[in-house]
């Protein structure tokens, strides 16, 4: 039985996320061991600047894909959410464990709700995404920047920087910190990230045998509604720079997916729910994209670009 390098993020909870896919691995196949290479992303590197003036796409999994691509790993875990819409030649994205929670979750200093917050509150957190539905939610808030790993944003509460601040609840708990949590924030209020709660598994397309490896992990329903998003993502090209959300549940035999695209100050949010069939996720994904675009997602995209 080979070793396998996996490659990561060197933060707390990709490290966490990681030996929880590496644990797993060793489990289902007696003899193999997994080794993690820990590799520091151009996101990790600059954390005094929000995501959303770095530019670029893929900021916390570049040098990983290089890494990969480079024979120096043999797989990567990534939050899925971090990864863009197109993988490199090459690579393939096809392997998802069950999803955690896909939610976000909103923590306050004093146990107030989102809703029973003080007007003029200091709320943070790094997404245009969540920056975008706050201010449509609740425009009377201070919304500020919010950077650095999950230990630093919470110390940064804990010590009254903020009144407030938001995080994917996914994260807190794999890491035993949903104790933390004031409130789960539902898609309602708070539409998550595109593949928001679920990991992904990234490896070398021409290599099968990491391949059949891995594929015990994965869980059908997780990639069915993760292709549907990240059809939504692909059709509208986004990335850091644009506030863009999708989440999609199966409800019965069919799939239910929520988009929305929004300009940065929350004052024009376009949001449209579409149900299809599970056997075709991608193209329900596109569709949603679509209606978006026309009823004001393009002028929305193209002025964010222009910016």
């Amino acid at each position: 039985m080979p070793i396998l390098r996996l490659a990561t993020r060197k933060s707390i909870l990709a490290v966490t996320q990681s030996t929880w896919v590496k644990d797993r691995l060793e489990v289902l196949n007696q003899g193999l061991a997994v080794e993690l290479v820990r590799i520091t992303t151009k996101g990790d590197r600059i954390l005094d600047v929000p995501l959303a003036k770095i530019g670029g796409k893929g900021l916390f999994v570049k040098e990983i894909e290089e890494a990969l691509l480079a024979g120096e790993a043999d797989f990567a875990v990534h939050s899925l959410k971090d990864v863009p819409a197109e993988v490199p030649e090459g690579l393939e994205v096809s392997v998802f464990p069950e999803r955690e929670d896909a939610r976000d979750a909103f923590i306050s200093r004093n146990g107030s709700a989102l809703a029973a917050l003080p007007t003029g509150s200091r709320v943070g957190t790094s997404s245009l995404r969540r920056m975008a539905q706050l201010r449509s939610h609740r425009p009377d808030l201070e919304i500020i920047s919010l950077r650095g790993n999950l230990d630093t944003r919470l110390r940064k509460l804990d010590v009254g920087e903020f009144d407030a601040i938001l995080l994917a609840a996914a994260g807190l708990k794999r890491l035993g910190l949903d104790g933390r949590v004031t409130e789960f924030l539902d898609p309602e209020v708070m539409l998550p990230a595109v593949g928001q709660g679920a990991l992904a598994l990234e490896f070398r397309t021409d290599d099968p045998v990491t391949r059949g490896i891995l594929l015990p992990l994965h869980h059908q329903e997780t990639a069915v509604c993760v292709a549907s998003e990240r059809a939504f993502l692909s059709r509208l090209e986004g990335g850091c720079q644009v506030p863009i959300g999708a989440h999609a549940v199966l409800d019965g035999d069919s799939l239910r997916l929520s988009g929305f695209v929004a300009n940065e100050d929350g004052t024009w949010v376009i949001r449209r729910e579409k149900m299809g069939p599970v056997s075709s996720p991608e193209t329900m994904g596109t569709a949603l994209a679509d209606e978006i675009l026309a009823e004001g997602g393009a002028e929305i995209l193209r002025s964010l670009y222009e910016t």
